[in-house]
């Protein structure tokens, strides 16, 4: 039998990603090679401008903006993880601010691009009416794609301290963490009822905010094509061996199908907040993947 393919690989610690980092779910035609990067967000850059990796979990906004300027990376109808995003929008329990008040105000976020950012845009404008433009965002970092530029209602922050402590001295009204969203009660959500909104949400559209997909190098697709599909098979296979409960959330979707709907909202919000330059395709995000896994990939 011949060796199996290496791909240098990069995906977050996910209960669905476990039983491919320990072995339990595993392939005689290809090793996926884990790279540690902490956190996973510094993967996005060098896979999106360099093809640092073979297979990389990557932001679903970096995705589609990588799409769009032409970037060497295919995105395969997999996502690893996706979350309920209100309860992300955070101020100080000391300076507490109503969505309704938030116009003209200065929110936190690490990068205008972040998944998160987006996601708490898209429900600000969708529960209250309130535009990307009509906030100041103050961020701490610039986009993973090279060729994005951020909008003029953007402004990078000149403080290098973290976004709490932003928060605490005063320098924004708000702030939009992700998987570091601070626990107790110092900071309150600005929504008010994010969970009872959330899953409103959820049970309105069927699935959970995308958050990050499975990108491969467009090189790895050209050299490899056959590992690049055992690949998309085990990933689907290790999300199946996790036991979930029925009717509950999954932060798992794999299919293009499956899929359509839920990036043709995610590419109306990155229209109506600047992200793109151009309404991307379902066809031009995930042709190449078409080419590669076969039509119909479920």
């Amino acid at each position: 039998m011949p060796e199996p393919a290496v791909l240098r690989t990069v995906l977050g610690d996910h209960p669905h990603t476990a039983p491919l980092k320990n072995g339990d779910v595993h392939s005689a035609r290809v090793r996926l090679d884990f790279l540690p990067v902490s956190p996973i967000h510094r993967a996005f850059a060098p896979m999106v401008r360099a093809e640092a990796y073979d297979l990389c979990e990557l932001a679903v906004v970096t995705a589609l903006q990588a799409v769009a300027h032409r970037r060497p990376v295919v995105l395969l109808p997999a996502v690893v993880a996706a979350r309920f995003q209100r309860g992300c929008l955070i101020s100080h329990a000391s300076r507490p601010i109503r969505p309704k008040d938030l116009a003209g105000s200065r929110i936190g976020v690490r990068s205008y691009t972040q998944t998160t950012g987006m996601w708490v845009r898209a429900h600000l404008a969708e529960d209250y009416g309130l535009a990307a433009r009509d906030v100041r965002w103050c961020t701490r970092e610039g986009a993973h794609v090279a060729e994005y530029t951020d909008p003029a209602f953007v402004t990078r922050h000149p403080h290098t301290t973290g976004l709490l402590d932003m928060l605490r001295e005063g320098h924004v009204d708000a702030a939009v963490l992700g998987n570091d969203l601070p626990q107790g009660d110092e900071f309150v959500s600005v929504f008010p009822d994010a969970a009872a909104r959330d899953e409103l949400w959820w049970r309105w559209h069927g699935y959970m905010p995308i958050n990050h997909m499975v990108a491969v190098a467009a090189s790895t697709c050209r050299d490899v094509p056959s590992a690049v599909r055992e690949s998309y098979a085990l990933l689907r296979r290790a999300r199946d061996s996790v036991q979930h409960l029925d009717g509950a959330p999954r932060p798992t979707m794999f299919g293009f199908e499956r899929l359509r709907k839920p990036l043709e909202t995610v590419i109306d919000a990155c229209l109506a907040q600047q992200l793109l330059p151009r309404r991307l395709s379902f066809e031009e995000v995930f042709g190449p993947a078409r080419e590669v896994l076969g039509k119909d990939a479920a």
